[in-house]
């Protein structure tokens, strides 16, 4: 915060020095975006120089903004939203604004909770696969603007990481392994991702020929994925697609407790792409663009500060299969093996 010693530098001395008006040093840190590049790096140089920093609390009272974002998630140990938050914070602080984060823990009432807390002090809200109700969501958006990650609302805008081209590449490579009953190892109910992800496995299947069982579950970590381990062994699926990289990785660890081999025995997809090659065997997944999709979202909620009528917009990002060693062959009979 500014410092109230009559010495310490002002405003005025910021404009002075960078050779611009008392408005645009105001603008280079409140809304840097309707500044060319070079001036906001002129004005933010001198005002370094000077030592200047400027007063939140009037530039809320100026502005009617308070300088602040709010991003919203659902499971913050889950790995694919940290580098989704850290482009999220990279793009908010190249426009000179701060991000606030909250994780929800995959409670619906805590995340309407936090929401409202934030609200006072927030300019705009990302909410990353919101398990609110869609009224909750519009409500939130008559007071504030919203952009949504993974998760559809039509006249909000939103960034959509599309799996369905991946999913299909995933079915279609299974059925070329030669397996013919294949499982959907479930996500959150309440997860648009999860929906989409299911949709594309039975679609593809059907396309393919094959036979895909849907087992279902409630959360997305590794112990939940162990706990998946004997519902697919009692689904004699011969492969398995996890709602997620988390998921996947818990499910291979509760077969290897059963001496079921991945992927001997059973063949294995995430989704995601969050684990990269760090479990063994390397992970076989759909890939996933949460950095990006952390950065759009950011940009999205610019243009709609700026612009509080500026369209809605629904941008879609594109996934793809990425086979690493949890997939095979189906085995001979194309019966999973059970442990003795």
């Amino acid at each position: 915060m500014a410092s109230n010693d009559p010495a310490a530098p002002t405003i005025t001395n910021v404009a002075a020095l960078a050779g611009v008006s008392r408005a645009t040093v105001s603008r280079a840190f409140s809304n840097p975006r309707v500044l060319r590049a070079d001036t906001v790096t002129r004005v933010r140089a001198a005002a370094a120089e000077l030592g200047y920093v400027p007063n939140p609390t009037a530039q809320a009272l100026s502005t009617g903004r308070h300088g602040l974002l709010a991003m919203i998630v659902p499971d913050i140990a889950n790995p694919f939203f940290p580098p989704m938050i850290g482009a999220a914070q990279g793009r908010a602080e190249t426009a000179g604004l701060a991000l606030l984060l909250g994780n929800t823990d995959e409670d619906p009432a805590r995340e309407h909770t936090m929401v409202g807390r934030l609200t006072p002090q927030a300019d705009g809200f990302v909410l990353a696969a919101s398990r609110m109700t869609e009224k909750q969501i519009r409500d939130l958006a008559v007071r504030r603007p919203v952009v949504l990650v993974n998760r559809d609302v039509t006249g909000i805008p939103r960034v959509l990481v599309d799996s369905a081209d991946g999913v299909r590449a995933t079915v279609e490579h299974l059925a070329e392994l030669g397996h013919t009953r294949i499982a959907y190892l479930a996500g959150p109910a309440r997860s648009w991702a999860n929906a989409q992800r299911k949709k594309a496995v039975k679609r593809s299947a059907e396309r393919a020929g094959i036979e895909a069982i849907m087992l279902p579950g409630q959360v997305s970590n590794y112990e939940a994925g162990m706990q998946a381990a004997p519902a697919l062994l009692d689904s004699r699926a011969t492969a398995a697609v996890a709602f997620d990289d988390v998921l996947a990785h818990g499910v291979m660890a509760g077969l290897t407790q059963r001496g079921v081999s991945v992927p001997d025995d059973i063949s294995l997809v995430g989704c995601d792409d969050v684990l990269k090659a760090q479990v063994y065997p390397a992970l076989t997944t759909v890939s996933s663009h949460a950095a990006d999709a952390g950065a759009a979202a950011v940009d999205l909620l610019l243009q709609r500060l700026e612009n509080p009528e500026d369209p809605d917009r629904r941008v879609l990002l594109g996934t793809s299969l990425i086979v690493r060693a949890t997939t095979a062959r189906a085995a001979t009979g194309c019966t999973t093996r059970r442990p003795s």
